[in-house]
């Protein structure tokens, strides 16, 4: 579930920080201050169309399994086209929902990535609307 209208993407600034050229490594330490290379714009990296990019926040745990969760926030881009197992944001019958798109020889499908939720299969007399192809996940380390 979507807790909120999505807020459009509005670059007033940059926003450089630090990158570091060397790879982390989940282990032994690295001394990460001598590899310090260049300037990392956030906005570049996560908007690579800001007039069709808004943020969104998740609440609900049906993508869990997908690296989603409640809180979360997702960067979401209405020009691209959404594919078959691709995770989307959709408004189905007026609700907005994050889930994976599936497109078959049977029907179209809105997938949750937890077991606790059932397939959603859109029927003839559904309104969906996919309001753009979920890009990146923001979220803080659990």
């Amino acid at each position: 579930m979507i807790t909120s209208t999505p807020i459009p993407f509005e670059a007033r600034a940059s926003l450089r920080v630090p990158l570091v050229s060397a790879h982390v490594k989940a282990g032994f330490p690295s001394p990460a201050d001598d590899h310090l290379e260049r300037s990392l714009d956030l906005n570049e990296h996560l908007v690579k169309n800001p007039a069709s990019t808004f943020f969104v926040r998740v609440e609900g745990d049906s993508m869990r399994d997908a690296g989603i969760s409640s809180g979360d926030i997702l960067v979401v881009d209405r020009s691209v086209e959404p594919k078959d197992r691709q995770i989307v944001v959709a408004m189905l019958d007026g609700d907005f929902t994050v889930k994976r798109f599936r497109k078959r020889g049977d029907g179209v499908f809105l997938e949750a990535e937890n077991n606790a939720y059932p397939p959603i299969k859109v029927g003839e007399n559904q309104e969906l609307v996919i309001w753009g192809a979920v890009t990146f996940v923001i979220h803080q380390p659990r």
